[in-house]
């Protein structure tokens, strides 16, 4: 599996931190990857898949003040539930995951907007993930 695709796994696990409490996400994430069918992990990319999820899970607050000071005149209950799944995940690599450069964490994040969002999501996210690797 690549590393796209895994960061993809995450990606939609992110997303139902939007529609789930937290005592439901642990079930709700296993569900989901007890049912992918296309480019389903392995035992051991399920681990990492959840291991980096959780990190992510631990982080948000301050991933999301960080992505509440650097999206001006947006806040994040106004946001595209998808970009703001997709903008988690980039923060993160950029200022915790150091295995990552914060080039491909921008890139690999605007492929994931043009993919999954919408029109003006790899514009939207591009942007305010450039404002977030100027602080780094």
């Amino acid at each position: 599996m690549t590393r796209r695709e895994i960061r993809e796994h995450i990606f939609k696990l992110l997303f139902l931190l939007e529609f789930y409490q937290k005592d439901e996400l642990d079930s709700q994430a296993q569900l989901y990857m007890d049912e992918v069918e296309e480019a389903a992990p392995d035992q051991k990319e399920a681990e990492y898949i959840f291991a980096k999820f959780h990190k992510i899970e631990e982080s948000l607050p301050e991933i999301d003040a960080c992505l509440s000071r650097e999206s001006s005149g947006w806040k994040l209950s106004r946001m595209n539930k998808v970009d703001l799944a997709i903008m988690r995940l980039a923060v993160f690599e950029i200022l915790k995951d150091e295995e990552i450069p914060v080039g491909v964490a921008i890139n690999e994040a605007v492929e994931l907007a043009k993919k999954f969002g919408g029109d003006d999501s790899p514009s939207f996210v591009n942007g305010v993930l450039a404002k977030v690797a100027k602080i780094k």
